[in-house]
C-alpha cells in the first residue's frame, strides 16, 4: 500500500514525486509509456537546464525522484478506471490500467499531461524530432530563418503561426477548411505578417523527408490538385486532449477535459485526489509552471495524509 499514486510520466509527475518522497511518504509514480515516447525528441527550454531535450529532462527528474525513494512502474494502455473501496474511517484509492492491474494507494495526484492531435499521415511518426513538432515552446532559436508549414489554422494554429512569424523566414499555415477557425484579433495579425501566408482547402497527405522534414504534399479541395510545398519544419498545431478520460465521473472536469482544480492546493473536487501541469485547468502550460504545480500538489498531499493520521 502506497501513500501516495501519482499519474503520469512528464515533469509535472516527477516533481510531485520527488517532492512527496522527501516528505517520507511511500511514492509509486504510474508512468505511461506513450508519454515518455512522445517526449523524444521534442525540445525543451528550462531554466538552469543546460540541454535541449524534454526526454533528456525527464530522465533527470526520474531518476532523482528514484533516488528519494519513489518507485516508478508502468501502467500500460493507460489507466482507464479509478474507483475507491473503504477501509475503516478513509478511502482507498484503486487504479486500474488497460492490462487488468490494480494500484491501490491513500491518495491520488494525477499528472497524466495532455496528448497532442496527431495528423495519422505517413511520415508524421518518422520524422518527429527530425523537423515534426507538436509545440514550438521548447526551443525558438531553433525556427531562426526556417521555412515552416503550421498545420491547423485554430487557435493553437494561429497563435504558433504568430511567434514564428517574429523568428522564421517564411511560415505557411495549412487549413482544411475554408475559413481560418481562430479568433479574429489572431486573423487580422496574421494576414499584416508579411513573412506568413494562410492556405485554405489544404487537406495535408504526408510529410516529405529522410533524415529531416523537406515539406509537405497536400490537396487542394477547390480544385482536387495534388500539390507539394517546401518547408523545414511541420508544426501540428490541431490542439491537445488532456489524458483525463478515467476520471469522468469521479472528478469535476471542464468543458475541455480539463481537471478542475483549487489553485491554492491543487485539490480536485474528490477529497484525497490532487492534480497538478498540462491536465489541469490552469491557464499556462509552461514546463517550469508544470514543475512547480507537481510540487504543490505533494506538499498539499502531504499536509493532507498528515491531517488524516494514516
Amino acid at each position: 500500500m502506497y501513500d501516495v499514486l501519482i499519474v503520469g510520466e512528464g515533469i509535472a509527475s516527477f516533481s510531485a514525486a520527488l517532492h512527496a518522497a522527501q516528505k517520507k511518504l511511500a511514492v509509486q509514480v504510474l508512468a505511461d509509456p506513450a508519454q515518455g515516447e512522445q517526449a523524444e525528441g521534442e525540445r525543451i527550454s528550462y531554466p538552469g537546464y543546460p540541454g535541449k531535450g524534454r526526454a533528456q529532462l525527464l530522465a533527470h527528474m526520474r531518476k532523482q525522484a528514484e533516488e528519494a525513494g519513489a518507485v516508478v512502474v508502468e501502467a500500460r494502455n493507460r489507466l482507464e478506471s479509478i474507483f475507491f473501496r473503504q477501509e475503516g474511517n478513509h478511502e482507498i484509492f484503486v487504479l486500474g490500467d488497460g492490462e487488468g492491474n490494480a494500484y491501490e494507494g491513500r491518495s491520488v495526484i494525477v499528472a497524466s499531461g495532455k496528448k497532442p492531435r496527431r495528423l495519422g499521415i505517413p511520415g508524421e511518426a518518422e520524422l518527429l524530432g527530425k523537423g515534426v513538432a507538436y509545440d514550438i515552446r521548447g526551443e525558438p532559436p531553433l525556427f531562426e530563418g526556417k521555412v515552416v508549414a503550421v498545420v491547423g489554422a485554430g487557435e493553437t494554429g494561429l497563435d504558433a503561426a504568430l511567434q514564428l512569424s517574429r523568428r522564421a523566414g517564411k511560415v505557411y499555415v495549412l487549413e482544411i477548411g475554408d475559413r481560418p477557425q481562430g479568433d479574429e484579433q489572431a486573423r487580422e495579425k496574421l494576414a499584416q505578417a508579411k513573412n506568413a501566408e494562410l492556405v485554405v482547402n489544404a487537406a495535408v497527405q504526408k510529410i516529405l523527408g529522410a533524415e529531416t522534414v523537406r515539406g509537405v504534399v497536400f490537396t487542394d479541395k477547390t480544385t482536387g490538385e495534388e500539390r507539394e510545398l517546401a518547408a523545414d519544419i511541420v508544426v501540428v498545431a490541431i490542439g491537445a486532449s488532456p489524458d483525463s478520460d478515467f476520471l469522468k465521473g469521479f472528478c469535476d472536469l471542464n468543458q475541455w477535459g480539463e481537471v478542475i482544480i483549487n489553485p491554492r492546493t491543487n485539490a480536485t473536487s474528490h477529497v484525497g485526489v490532487f492534480a497538478a501541469g498540462e491536465v489541469t485547468d490552469i491557464p499556462e502550460k509552461e514546463a517550469i509552471i508544470s514543475a512547480g504545480e507537481g510540487a504543490k500538489a505533494a506538499l498539499s498531499c502531504a499536509k493532507w495524509l498528515t491531517q488524516q493520521k494514516l
